[in-house]
């Protein structure tokens, strides 16, 4: 999108916070914000001035650093590099079979999404078996357990958030979590303009360590917001807008992702909340750009309407992943997820890594300089085609040329002589590879056993 339009979409979310305001329910965070220049209109509704939006934009660190339980850390800012996480679900799916996801569950998806190259960070699904009220932290302790990679626990009530921090804070030890960040959390504000009590009390608990916090506005064009995408984007701006300075009014300099890619449409038939489709392509796309206007690291969210890993969501993700990749978005939720995000497969794990992989290559681009442009090379050769032995292609094949793991290439002859095979067949071929064998903790006795005894003690607390 052209800047002008970004700047346009951006003044009008900025009128919007100072004319209209956003709803606060929790008293010590409004209190917090009226002592900071806002003000209560007659609507009940808190304006946010410019200036202060402007000041709290400019606390939030333009770099987010996310390190992983083994050890790996990234570091996201506006433009690149571009990661891809798992996604949060409420149901596990194997083909055409469906269930909750109770711990067998997790811990599988868990496993898998630690094996796949393209992934780089956890997101916690729902666990059915618990109580609400552990299902976040103890998730977190199960995530810790069965990957290497960064953990993205979500928080359904407030203290869960308190809790990971604590075992955030053993995990990254003897570092401190706001040195080594293996967690991360997020939360999303209710459309239209509205942080319930829960939301914020979880900002609440979890501040003061550093811990970075993904501010999701997840409107429904058609439903929560504007049926144009213009206008959803101007409702999602101002609601993450409202959101860093909530957050930078609770703790200054807690790094932020700026997440507008969670926006989705309205089914005008059907009734359903599109994520497949190339408006959501473009609602993350331009929410990267808008996030780079304010100098953040930007979100976004891969999914499809599909039931099963089949062609339809094949198809979906990989266009909307590779809008929201050649965009600069830097996080990427969505691998294995299905059923408009409600279901997680880990046949669409193995498949989305390897859409993950070609994304990633397509939006890596074309490297220009001497050694690329091999002009000297060419010259030499002349009219000989003689480049496949060369020096130079075993220089640099493996980092030009994109290998697909999973997909099948070569000719029909080797692909009957296996079987004739389908992507899908494939991927349960490796998902029984990846599990082959019981779970078997990744962490050290001392680690988890402190883990079990924070996860012990927040289960008295919160009986």
């Amino acid at each position: 999108m052209e800047i002008d339009q970004l700047q346009r979409i951006n003044v009008r979310s900025l009128d919007l916070l100072e004319q209209v305001g956003v709803r606060i329910d929790h008293p010590q965070v409004a209190d917090m914000l009226l002592e900071a220049g806002c003000r209560e209109l007659a609507s009940g509704m808190i304006a946010l001035p410019r200036k202060l939006v402007a000041e709290c934009v400019e606390q939030a660190p333009s770099v987010v650093r996310l390190a992983g339980v083994g050890g790996d850390v990234v570091e996201i800012a506006a433009g690149g590099p571009t990661v891809f996480w798992t996604g949060n679900a409420l149901y596990h799916a194997e083909g055409h079979e469906v269930r909750p996801i109770a711990e067998p569950e997790f811990v599988t998806l868990t496993r898998v999404a630690d094996a796949l190259e393209h992934v780089h960070g956890v997101v916690g699904p729902t666990l059915s078996d618990l109580p609400p009220q552990y299902r976040d932290f103890v998730g977190c302790r199960l995530m810790a357990q069965h990957t290497r990679k960064h953990l993205r626990p979500c928080i359904y009530t407030p203290p869960g958030g308190a809790a990971i921090v604590e075992m955030g804070q053993t995990l990254a030890s003897p570092e401190s979590l706001r040195d080594r960040p293996i967690v991360s959390f997020g939360y999303t504000v209710v459309s239209p303009l509205h942080w319930t009590e829960p939301g914020l009390e979880m900002f609440v608990q979890t501040s003061g360590h550093g811990v970075p916090m993904m501010i999701n506005s997840e409107p429904t064009a058609g439903a929560t917001s504007p049926v144009t995408l213009a206008g959803t984007l101007m409702l999602a701006n101002a609601e993450a807008l409202s959101g860093v300075v909530i957050i930078q009014t609770l703790e200054p300099g807690r790094p932020c992702i700026f997440n507008l890619g969670f926006a989705h449409t309205m089914d005008m038939r059907q009734a359903i909340t599109r994520t497949g489709g190339p408006e959501n392509g473009l609602l993350g796309a331009i929410g990267a750009e808008l996030a780079a206007l304010h100098g953040l690291p930007s979100a976004s969210w891969m999914s499809t309407e599909s039931m099963i890993a089949d062609e339809q969501a094949a198809w979906e993700k990989m266009n909307v992943g590779l809008m929201h990749a050649m965009a600069g978005v830097n996080v990427i939720w969505g691998v294995g997820q299905l059923e408009s995000q409600r279901t997680l497969s880990p046949e669409m794990m193995v498949i989305d890594d390897e859409i993950a992989g070609a994304v990633l290559r397509a939006a890596r681009g074309v490297e220009v300089d001497d050694e690329s442009l091999a002009y000297e090379l060419v010259a030499e050769l002349g009219s000989r085609p003689e480049y496949l032995g060369h020096p130079h292609t075993l220089r640099h094949f493996r980092e030009e040329l994109f290998e697909a793991d999973l997909g099948y290439v070569g000719r029909r002859e080797g692909w009957d002589q296996m079987g004739s095979p389908t992507a899908a067949e494939r991927a349960r071929d490796r998902i029984a590879a990846i599990l082959d064998g019981p779970p078997q903790s990744l962490l050290s006795e001392d680690v988890e056993r402190e883990l079990l005894a924070i996860e012990r003690h927040w289960r008295d607390e919160l009986a």
